[in-house]
C-alpha cells in the first residue's frame, strides 16, 4: 500500500505536497483515566493512539507538547464557576454526601457523565491541550496541532452530556478568536456537534459545520433547518445523514461544501473535530467510513493551509479509533505509513489481520444519491445568502495566555510547578496526585493498573462481535 519511504501522503502537485510545522499535544497519563467498567468511553484509546504514532516514528516529524493542566480559570471562559466548583470538588468518595446529589441531577452527571477517580484532572488534560493547541497557532508557532484527548463537542455551560464535562473545543476556539477574527468548526463526529453550536450560535465569527447521523439518535438536535439566530445566522451548517454512510458519499458532500465554505467564510482558522464513531464497525456507530475515507476530510482541510488544530471525539471501537487518530497524524505531517503494523505494546488488539486500515461492511447505505443532491443544493443555497468573508469587528479579548518558553516537554518527566493565566496551581497537582498513576513514557512501556480491564472490555466486544471464535 502506497509509499513507505516516508513521502507525501498526497500527489506532489498543489499547495497540499507542502510540508506542514506539525505540534502534537499529548499527556501520558490519559489512559489511566477510567470511566467504570463497561462504559463505552475509554482513554485508553488515546495511549493506544499514540503507541502507534511512536512505532511509526511519526512523533520525529513533530515537536511534542505535554499540555500544561487548564486551570479553573480557563474552564471558566465558558463554563460557569457553579459547574466548575462542582467538577473540581466532585469524587467517588463525595458521592455519599446528599449535598452532592442534588447537584448531580442538575449538572446531569451520573449514568452517561459517571463520577470517577481523577474526572477534573481528566477534563483538565483535555482542556490543557485545546487550549494549548490555539496558543501555538495564535503565536504562528505551528501549521497544524494535534490533541487527540480533545473534542469533547456534547459538554455545555452548565451541564455534563454524551460523555463530555469540559467542552475544550469551545475553549479552544475562544483562544483562536483572540487573534483570529473568523473561525471554522468542522465536526465529522457521528454525533452532532451540539455543544459546539449552541456557545456559536448567535455569532458570525464562528461558523459551525457539523455532518451527523439524524432522527433516532443522540443528541437529537442538528436539524438541517437549524442554521443559528441573529448575528449568526447562516453561520451554522448541519448535514443531517442516514446510516450506511460511506466514503464516496461521505466525499462527495463533505468536499464541494466546505470548498464554498472556504470560498464565502475565508476562516483565518480552522478547528476539526475527528470523532471516530463514523468509522465502520463503532461500537455505537452507524456510519461505514473506512479510515482513508474520514482522514480524506483532513486531507482536504489540510490543502488550503490555514492555520488548523486537529482534535479527537467520539470513537467507541478502539482499535479502530488508535488506527484512524494514528493515520491522521500520518496526514497531518505528510507521509504515508505502512499497512502493515508495527509491532507495538497493544499489538494484540489488532489481530487477526494486524493493519492499519479496516475494510467497510457490506451493510446498506440508506443515504440515496438523490437525498445527498438535495442536502447538498440547500446547504449550497445556505451559503450563497452569506456576505463574502463578513468583516466581523474584534471585539475587546483578554491578553493572549501565556505558555512556558520551552519548545518540547520531556515527556518521561513531571514538571516541578504549572502556571497557568498566572495562577499557580501548587507542586504537582499534589491533591490529584493520588488519582493519577505514574507517567508513561514517550514509548508507551508502562502499562496501567486499570488496563486490563480495558482489555477485558474489548475482549468481551469481539466476542460479541464473532460469537462462533
Amino acid at each position: 500500500m502506497g509509499d513507505t519511504t516516508g513521502g507525501a501522503s498526497l500527489p506532489s502537485t498543489g499547495t497540499d505536497a507542502k510540508k506542514r510545522r506539525v505540534t502534537y499535544f499529548y499527556e501520558p497519563t490519559i489512559g489511566d483515566y477510567y470511566y467504570g467498567q463497561g462504559h463505552p468511553m475509554k482513554p485508553h484509546r488515546i495511549r493506544m493512539a499514540h503507541n502507534l504514532i511512536v512505532h511509526y516514528s511519526l512523533h520525529r516529524r513533530m515537536e511534542i507538547n505535554r499540555p500544561f493542566p487548564a486551570g479553573p480559570a480557563d474552564i471558566r471562559r465558558f463554563h460557569s464557576d457553579d459547574y466548575v466548583k462542582f467538577l473540581a470538588s466532585v469524587s467517588p468518595e463525595s458521592l455519599a454526601d446528599p449535598a452532592h446529589n442534588r447537584h448531580l441531577k442538575r449538572f446531569n452527571v451520573g449514568e452517561d457523565c459517571p463520577v470517577f477517580d481523577g474526572l477534573f484532572g481528566f477534563c483538565q488534560a483535555s482542556a490543557g491541550g485545546s487550549i494549548g493547541a490555539a496558543v501555538k497557532l495564535n503565536r504562528g508557532d505551528a501549521d497544524i496541532a494535534l490533541n487527540w484527548a480533545g473534542g469533547l463537542h456534547h459538554a455545555k455551560k452548565s451541564e455534563a452530556s454524551g460523555f463530555c464535562y469540559v467542552n475544550d473545543i469551545v475553549l479552544g476556539i475562544l483562544e483562536l478568536l483572540k487573534v483570529h477574527r473568523r473561525v471554522l468548526y468542522v465536526d465529522i463526529d457521528v454525533h452532532h456537534g451540539d455543544g459546539v453550536e449552541e456557545a456559536f450560535y448567535t455569532t458570525d465569527r464562528v461558523m459551525t459545520v457539523s455532518f451527523h447521523k439524524f432522527g433516532d439518535f443522540f443528541p437529537g438536535t442538528g436539524h438541517i433547518k437549524d442554521t443559528g439566530a441573529g448575528q449568526g445566522k447562516n453561520y451554522a451548517l448541519n448535514i443531517p445523514l442516514n446510516d450506511g454512510m460511506d466514503d464516496e458519499s461521505f466525499r462527495g458532500l463533505f468536499r464541494p461544501i466546505i470548498q464554498k465554505v472556504m470560498e464565502v467564510y475565508q476562516p483565518d482558522a480552522v478547528v476539526l473535530q475527528c470523532g471516530a464513531d463514523s468509522l465502520s464497525g463503532d461500537r455505537l456507530g452507524c456510519f461505514n467510513l473506512s479510515v482513508k475515507g474520514h482522514a480524506d476530510c483532513l486531507r482536504f482541510l489540510r490543502s488550503f493551509n490555514v492555520p488548523l488544530m486537529v482534535l479527537g471525539g467520539g470513537g467507541y471501537t478502539i482499535r479502530n479509533v488508535a488506527r484512524c487518530w494514528c493515520y491522521e497524524t500520518a496526514v497531518a505531517v505528510g507521509v504515508e505509513p505502512d499497512n502493515k503494523l508495527p509491532y507495538n505494546e497493544y499489538y494484540e488488539y489488532f489481530g487477526p489481520d494486524y493493519t492499519l486500515h479496516i475494510e467497510p461492511s457490506n451493510m446498506e447505505n440508506l443515504n440515496a444519491p438523490k437525498d445527498m443532491e438535495r442536502i447538498r443544493n440547500i446547504l449550497l443555497e445556505q451559503l450563497s445568502k452569506l456576505p463574502n468573508a463578513p468583516s466581523v469587528p474584534f471585539q475587546t479579548t483578554p491578553s493572549t495566555t501565556e505558555v512556558p518558553e520551552e519548545a518540547e516537554e520531556d515527556m518521561d518527566r513531571r514538571p516541578k510547578r504549572r502556571i497557568w493565566n498566572g495562577e499557580d496551581y501548587g507542586s504537582d497537582h499534589d491533591e490529584d496526585e493520588k488519582l493519577r498513576p505514574r507517567s508513561l513514557n514517550i514509548d508507551g512501556n508502562a502499562v496501567a493498573k486499570d488496563e486490563m480491564r480495558d482489555y477485558t472490555d474489548e475482549m468481551e466486544d469481539k466476542k460479541e462481535e464473532h460469537p462462533q471464535s
